[in-house]
């Protein structure tokens, strides 16, 4: 058994945010109270000692990239979960645009098979058209058959409205999310890079707000006659939150999802981190950015998502037109977030951990993310206070694609626990 004592455990399920005790025999949590090591024989305890730390749900992210299969030098699912641990993930959803896509049930086997041997809980999504080529569907059923819990061609929007109609209907009827990534191609100049005068500056065409406002118009509107669940992706957008919340006041099942670096970086972020910073959507203006955090306190943006983008050092290494979009972000995000929206007041704790733990669970229906007594122990044990500097040496990630690396930040995972196991110590990199 382990026990965790005189923690800050801060549960947003149960409402919780107290000092307590948490015991945790074999995969569950047995018992959550004060004082739990004067009722145990300590003879037969693993005691971590979390005095002045937070205890918090295993965090849960409902998008990220592991390159698993085909893509492997940026990425594979080991150092992927690695990486995801470091960071207090015990869940998290691998996007599907992977080579070959996770378009039929064989793949899609092949990786869960493999993935069963990993430190943290690592579920799959699979690709709403075939070969991700938005002109015909997947089999729905026999991918869900296969252990697919969502759906998505996260990466590349899908054109045909008649088409996205007839996947939301067959997804309701199976009861699958789906993950859409809304950027209309037709009016982006260049993908990665905000559209105005940063673009200008730096000699790009760039990518407008407007790209990704008449898909997220388009797709709500499309969930909203049908009923079925979908999860707007990386939203960067003021005119996509406003959208958005009209949608959801119109009874549409609409989730969305924001990035640490979209609350944290703005289009300037490109003149002095180059390719670190292009990332599709792009990062936006202050006012976008102010949107995103306002729509965060709100809840009209229900989650945190790293969008965990490996590339290779070549890679990014290219020119700002050439090089790739995209970030890594399980290690840092927690961080990110704590000191962009904790410490500067715009979240509580409570409701930070909340878009990172509960709410993520919820659109997949997963039964994690919260701390309670006979539930799996998925657990992170984290310093608030403690700051760093982000160094690229320190990534378990096969890559170091960060437009943080340099920057001081706040806030430290000291333990991730998953199914009853440390699977990260600060102390010891597992």
């Amino acid at each position: 058994m382990i026990l965790i004592k005189n923690g800050r455990v801060i549960d947003p399920l149960n409402k919780i945010d107290k000092k307590q005790d948490i015991i945790i025999e074999n995969d569950r949590i047995k018992e959550i109270g004060e004082n739990l090591d004067l009722k145990y024989n300590q003879k037969d305890l693993k005691v971590i000692d979390a005095d002045n730390l937070v205890i918090a749900p295993g965090f849960v992210d409902v998008h990220v990239h592991f390159r698993d299969p085909g893509l492997t030098y940026k990425e594979d699912i080991h150092t992927g979960a690695n990486s995801a641990a470091k960071g207090g993930y015990t869940t998290v959803v691998c996007m599907a645009n992977t080579k070959p896509p996770i378009d039929n049930a064989n793949v899609l086997k092949d990786l869960v098979e493999r993935e069963q041997s990993l430190l943290i809980n690592v579920l799959n999504t699979a690709n709403v058209t075939v070969g991700m080529q938005g002109k015909e569907l997947t089999d729905f059923k026999a991918l869900k058959e296969a252990n697919a819990i969502g759906l998505t061609d996260d990466g590349i929007p899908i054109k045909d409205e008649k088409l996205v109609l007839e996947a939301f209907k067959k997804a309701k009827e199976l009861d699958l999310p789906i993950s859409l990534h809304e950027e209309d191609p037709a009016l982006i100049g260049s993908s990665g890079v905000n559209q105005g005068a940063i673009s200008k500056k730096i000699g790009v065409k760039g990518a407008p707000a407007i790209a990704e406002d008449v898909l997220v118009a388009r797709d709500c509107m499309l969930a909203l006659e049908v009923g079925n669940k979908i999860d707007i992706q990386h939203i960067s957008s003021k005119r996509s939150v406003e959208i958005i919340e009209l949608a959801k006041k119109m009874g549409a099942n609409v989730y969305a999802e924001v990035t640490p670096q979209h609350i944290a970086l703005t289009e300037e972020a490109v003149l002095t981190k180059g390719t670190m910073a292009k990332v599709n959507p792009p990062l936006r203006t202050k006012e976008d950015k102010d949107a995103l955090i306002m729509a965060l306190k709100k809840g009209v943006i229900d989650m945190i998502a790293t969008d965990h983008a490996p590339h290779s050092k070549e890679e990014k290494m290219k020119s700002i037109s050439e090089a790739p979009s995209g970030m890594i972000g399980l290690e840092t995000a927690l961080a990110v977030c704590i000191t962009n929206l904790v410490k500067s007041g715009h979240l509580s704790l409570m409701q930070l951990i909340e878009k990172m733990t509960i709410n993520p669970a919820r659109f997949y229906n997963l039964e994690v993310g919260h701390l309670t007594e006979g539930a799996k122990a998925d657990i992170v044990i984290f310093d608030v206070k403690q700051s760093w500097i982000v160094d690229k040496k320190d990534f378990v990630s096969k890559a170091s694609n960060s437009p943080f690396i340099g920057e001081k930040l706040y806030g430290r995972v000291k333990y991730t626990i998953c199914n009853g196991k440390i699977v990260y110590s600060d102390m010891q990199e597992l």
